[in-house]
């Protein structure tokens, strides 16, 4: 079993970075390809980006490529979102996934989420 806890989320301007984190429990971290969701209110949660189990493939949802980048430190079992030009519509509890596939369609974990406010 695996325990994902995100941790950097916060309120930020519009143009501004952040970078979230999500720490994973337990010696398997290794099989599980990883990925970030957002749900944002009123809407249905989406998929953002995913990266594989050695980190060396990453993937992208089209409004975020060239702005976001995930990565992954098997070593310290931490997955990461860097988050650069934000814009208000990237508002939205960010979700930590992890699935025994790839590309992550359908996560076997999930963390509790992390909030990101982006202000205009």
């Amino acid at each position: 079993q695996v325990q994902l806890v995100e941790s950097g989320g916060g309120l930020v301007q519009a143009g501004g970075s952040l970078r979230l984190s999500c720490a994973a429990s337990g010696r398997t971290f290794r099989r599980y390809a990883m990925g970030w969701f957002r749900q944002a209110p009123g809407k249905e949660r989406e998929f953002v980006a995913g990266v594989s189990w050695s980190g060396g493939g990453t993937y992208y949802v089209d409004f975020v490529k060239g702005r976001f980048t995930i990565s992954r430190d098997n070593a310290e079992n931490m997955v990461y979102l860097q988050m650069n030009s934000l814009k208000p519509e990237d508002t939205a509890v960010y979700y930590c996934a992890a699935d025994l596939d790839y590309p992550v369609r359908s996560p076997d974990y999930w963390g509790q989420g992390t909030q990101v406010t982006v202000s205009s």
